[in-house]
């Protein structure tokens, strides 16, 4: 199948390579040609494990190509997937200007029949959007699909390759049969795909988002509970995830989402909510439980030191999470600021996102090569991201490198009971 993919951000650029690696003839289109030319070489401009390897030898195959040639891209293609930016206007609602502008380039190209695919994440209603801003361009016939993503950044080739659910929402049954046919090599493990209306689809992104960051926000709130009555949240956490209703995943407490889609997603819904005529309280719960949250580390540190004014902090992990460079809405920015808001200097290390990092805080932070370098001197060390590097680190070359040791552990990956024994003191998320 010959299939057009316009933008090579985090979702095009997933997207169109695992279709290409599956036998199709993928284009993806890009506006900026620096960009064109080094995907062309197989140089990535985002990290994601097992990435690479795929864009390079599907480059080599000749079944995957980059351009800036919108129209040649698109013509011919019998499915175009648009996979542009929809970043949050002032009132916390998607900004759809990009993706409308492709909508109209998409309809200035096509010379056939050919289904448009809606893979950007947004509101209920674009779908609609999207085909009024085709169609006033071509007399082509055309169907508009929506294809929300539920990809994990650092886990996106796996979700991908083997998703656990495909959501398509068409209103035409030709439409239906082509994506079944583009989706086949995917679900062969008897994973679903589930054919809705393009509402109900458009909305299945932003509830699934959403829910994920509600459950984290619960736990980060019986966190600052526990704290208060001298309970252990990792405990409660065993205790409530047990049950089978509930289940473990994301019940961790820690500093907050981050990243392209929680923060995004979580104040999409509640514009949209407000432009029905509805308050949706819990999710704006939901945001202020995550504002406060990126604040807290920096809060327990002023408690501790009094004033933070020159002394020195080591920060382990800058990416939102681990396995990604990802640094959209991360944590590790409120908790950099705030030391150094407070006077503080701050020495970091992330095993991958220094690069993004650098382009944030430029000379405002030290990078390290190193997590033991960053700690040397340091009167207090902020894990900020739980990197695999930093789960068992040399907890005495930490005690005799660092000048205070003292442990600010945002995602409560060290047991709180060694950590004393050990000499540290001890800070976590929801522990006594």
């Amino acid at each position: 199948m010959r299939i057009a993919v316009i933008g090579t951000g985090y979702v095009g650029l997933v997207a169109g390579t695992c279709f290409a690696d599956t036998g199709n003839e993928v284009r993806c289109v890009d506006i900026d040609r620096d960009k064109v030319e080094r995907l062309s070489r197989g140089e990535l401009t985002i990290y994601e494990p097992g990435l690479e390897e795929l864009v390079t030898r599907n480059v080599r195959e000749k079944r995957l190509t980059f351009t800036s040639d919108l129209p040649s891209a698109v013509r011919g293609a019998q499915v175009v997937f648009i996979a542009v930016g929809t970043p949050p206007g002032e009132n916390g609602d998607a900004d759809l200007q990009h993706v409308l502008a492709a909508a109209r380039s998409i309809g200035q190209a096509i010379d056939a029949y050919t289904v448009i695919v809606d893979k950007s994440t947004v509101p209920v209603g674009t779908a609609d959007r999207v085909r009024a801003a085709i169609a006033a361009e071509t007399k082509q016939p055309f169907d508009v699909v929506s294809n929300p993503e539920f990809l994990k950044e650092g886990a996106a080739v796996d979700d991908f390759l083997r998703p656990d659910r495909i959501v398509v929402g068409c209103d035409s049954e030709r439409a239906r049969a082509v994506m079944a046919e583009l989706y086949g090599p995917f679900v062969r493990t008897e994973h679903p795909i589930y054919f809705m209306d393009p509402r109900s689809a458009e909305m299945s992104k932003y509830a699934a988002n959403a829910m994920l960051a509600l459950r984290i926000s619960f736990m980060n709130e019986m966190a600052a509970l526990c704290e208060k009555v001298g309970a252990d949240v990792d405990m409660v956490r065993k205790g409530l995830g047990s049950d089978k209703r509930i289940g473990f995943p994301f019940l961790f407490p820690g500093v907050g989402y981050g990243g392209s889609c929680f923060p995004k997603d979580v104040k999409a819904l509640a514009a949209t909510a407000r432009e029905h005529g509805l308050e949706f309280e819990l999710m704006r719960a939901v945001e202020r439980i995550n504002e406060r949250q990126k604040k807290l580390l920096v809060h327990k540190a002023v408690r501790h030191y009094g004033s933070l004014e020159g002394k020195v902090f080591a920060v382990w992990g800058l990416a939102f999470k681990p396995k990604t460079d990802d640094m959209r809405e991360a944590p590790a920015i409120d908790v950099i600021e705030g030391l150094a808001g407070k006077g503080a200097r701050v020495r970091a290390h992330d095993p991958v996102a220094e690069p993004v990092a650098r382009k944030i805080f430029g000379s405002r932070v030290e990078f390290c090569d190193g997590p033991y370098d960053a700690a040397v001197g340091a009167d207090g060390l902020f894990l900020v991201t739980e990197w695999n590097d930093f789960r068992q680190p040399d907890f005495d070359r930490l005690m005799t490198s660092m000048r205070q040791p003292v442990i600010f552990d945002g995602r409560n990956l060290y047991d709180p009971r060694r950590m004393r024994e050990r000499g540290f003191t001890y800070y976590g998320v929801g522990r006594p």
